[in-house]
């Protein structure tokens, strides 16, 4: 399966001309998951080929402007290039009322069906899932309510021997049986599953963590997580600042990836104040080696990323 990550802004609230404000794209197997919308995504979807048709769920982690304020624009596109298709955005509730303000002061129409999901802030819960991958949200800590996400892929059936089918015989009943983990009986003997079968690859997962203080229990939620991108707005000359604009520096999300246990690090939602992400990385580096920066433009392959 194909799993890949894009990033389409990595500056926090005050775009850059080299940084556009939040907003990624999760492809799976090329169908996109876009998390956050600040202005000006989709003209980097545009720009970095994100399948822009293809959009059928959008996770926002919270409400605040370098977040949000490019949804507006992208929904108005969707109703000029007479979308019918049902759109799913898993937000915070009052995004709804928002947007429905913002369409009643145009005395405007939707052609399509928006479902409004309302997060809920209790702890790990379960939002997306089709065969392949599963979406869950949990509670982070900032000035306003907000979530990060966790993609992950479903556990594959295991891998059936191919000699194990030539040498039984096997059926196409049998075969799947065995691959959805039963022994085969034959004869009234029975063989054991993991005589017939190779287990199948961990499946691979992505967290998205911004705009918080660190989370000291994040363990919990997404323990052993391939990719962790998490903000790091500012270096740690400045961690009193992120302290009182309950923000992270490089160096606490390097701590937090650390805790859980994660195989590699993403930092971004960089403060405009800084023309060089080089001190940044150095300090993560320094507490999790395995850190890289957040570029607009970057895809990272998560289904080949070896850490």
């Amino acid at each position: 399966m194909d799993f890949k990550l894009r990033i389409l802004g990595s500056s926090s609230a005050l775009p850059t001309s080299e940084r556009f404000p939040t907003a990624q794209v999760v492809l799976y197997n090329n169908e996109p998951y876009l998390i956050d919308c600040a202005e000006g995504t989709q003209m980097q979807m545009r720009k970095y080929g994100v399948p822009f048709g293809k959009l059928k769920n959008i996770f926002i982690s919270h409400l605040h402007g370098d977040h949000i304020y490019g949804i507006f624009g992208l929904l108005s596109s969707f109703n000029l290039l007479g979308r019918k298709q049902k759109l799913n955005i898993y937000a915070p509730a009052k995004l709804k009322d928002i947007y429905e303000t913002v369409l009643n002061l145009n005395n405007d129409q939707l052609k399509y069906k928006i479902n409004f999901v309302p997060l809920d802030n209790s702890g790990k819960i379960k939002i997306f899932e089709n065969k392949h991958i599963q979406v869950f949200s949990f509670p982070l800590k900032h000035s306003k309510p907000v979530w990060g996400f966790l993609f992950e892929e479903k556990q594959k059936q295991l891998n059936i021997k191919k000699e194990a089918i030539e040498e039984l015989n096997l059926s196409i009943k049998q075969i799947i049986a065995i691959k959805n983990g039963d022994d085969l009986i034959i004869n009234n003997t029975v063989i054991p599953n993991n005589e017939l079968t190779i287990p199948a690859a961990k499946p691979l997962s992505y967290a998205f963590c911004t705009d918080t203080l660190p989370i000291q229990n994040l363990n919990e939620h997404i323990n052993g997580v391939d990719i962790l991108y998490h903000e790091a707005t500012f270096g740690s000359e400045l961690a009193e600042l992120a302290s009182e604009t309950m923000h992270s520096t490089a160096v606490q999300a390097a701590m937090i990836a650390k805790k859980v246990n994660a195989n590699q690090l993403v930092i971004g939602h960089f403060s405009s104040r800084y023309k060089s992400m080089e001190k940044l990385i150095r300090e993560a580096k320094e507490v999790f080696p395995n850190t890289i920066e957040a570029v607009d433009g970057l895809l990272i392959d998560i289904s080949k990323t070896n850490c």
